[in-house]
Order: structure tokens, then sequence, then C-alpha cells
């Protein structure tokens, strides 16, 4: 069982202790072939690290640490005071040890959180989607098809649940999600209650309590 600890740094730089209403994960991984989660915590309060850059989780084959409040801004997506800074938890995967596990613990992470704030995997994003940076790198090679199998491995852990919200009910379902569309079997919707008819003119599905 993956262990997960808090061990957050002090006021700084690195965490300048400015509120948060989360609304993404953003994925990065080290680009460090050597260091584990506890050696990136250590660089974060090391006095030679000058950078401003920090994270909020960070993950290897043993553990997961916390070093920032999830409900606090890190500096990690290089895009200033945008969304990827000001609105997502950054989550770093290490690059030491066995990739494999190291991967299926941050699938297992992730999965945890999107459940946690009742997410689905459209919330997940990397840091290339914020700044542009080959980042995760460890996910990158072929068109980022890595990154894609990640999402799908995080989607699986979930059980391939989607969010739907239906009159102000949200709920989780069987399901998924392509090109940014929710789909949904429309027999689990009726089994609900509702009732769903295609509307030609308007060329769209309503779905409306029997």
């Amino acid at each position: 069982m993956l262990e997960y600890k808090i061990s957050h740094i002090s006021k700084g730089n690195k965490r300048p202790c400015i509120k948060m209403n989360p609304q993404y994960i953003t994925i990065h991984s080290t680009a460090n072939p050597y260091s584990t989660a506890q050696n990136e915590r250590d660089w974060l309060v090391n006095p030679k690290n000058d950078r401003q850059a920090s994270w909020h989780i960070c993950v290897d084959e043993k553990e997961a640490i916390e070093a920032i409040p999830l409900d606090e801004v890190a500096w990690h997506a290089g895009d200033g005071r945008g969304d990827g800074n000001m609105k997502s938890i950054a989550v770093e995967i290490c690059e030491s040890g066995n990739r494999e596990v190291t991967v299926a613990n941050a699938i297992k992470l992730v999965a945890a959180m999107l459940q946690k704030y009742n997410w689905g995997i459209d919330k997940l994003r990397r840091h290339y989607d914020w700044s542009k940076k080959n980042c995760p790198r460890i996910f990158a090679a072929d068109n980022w098809i890595g990154w894609e199998l990640f999402k799908w491995e995080v989607a699986r852990e979930l059980g391939n649940k989607v969010k739907i919200s239906l009159h102000g009910k949200e709920m989780f379902i069987d399901g998924e999600i392509k090109n940014g569309v929710t789909m949904v079997p429309i027999r689990f919707i009726e089994r609900l209650g509702y009732k769903v008819d295609w509307d030609d003119k308007e060329q769209k599905i309503n779905i409306n309590y029997k």
C-alpha cells in the first residue's frame, strides 16, 4: 500500500500561502533519474535551491509526500498567475527506481484525488498544457501516447466512472469521456426514472424526469 506523508514546507518563495480553490490536477515528472520523493521534498528546503518552483505532492515507488497543502498555490505550471498555478494541484512523478511501480502508485494516487473532489479524468492536465514544457517527459514519447495510457489507467482505477449532473444532482456512473464529450449508457439514465428523447430539430438529447 502506498504510504502518504504530509510534510509541509514553511512559508517562503516556494510556498506563498495563497489560498486556492483547485479545479485541476496537473501531472509532472521530476526530470531527475536519481531522486526519490523524499529527495525532492528535501530539495525544496535546501538553501542552495534558489528557484521559486514548487509542487504539492511527489510520488515514487514507495511513498507520496505532500509538501504544500492542496488548498494553497504552488509554483509549478510555468504560467505565472494563470489557471495552471492558481487553480491546479501539482503531482510530481519521480523518475528514479522502478518506473512501473512508481507510475502504478501515481495512478492510484490520482484516482483517489479525483474521487475526493468528485472529479473525472477531464480534470487532468499535463505541465505541457499550461506552458508547452515537455513535461511530464516520461509520457511524452510518440506524440504523448504515454499520457493517453496514463489517463486510461486512471479511468480504469476509477472503474470507468464519469460525473454527470441531472437536475442539480451530481453522481458518478459508468461511462467515458471522448474528445471532451461525456458519454453514458442511456439505459442507466432511464433506470434512474428519466425519459430520454432525441430532439431532431435541435439535434440534441432531451432528458426529463418521468
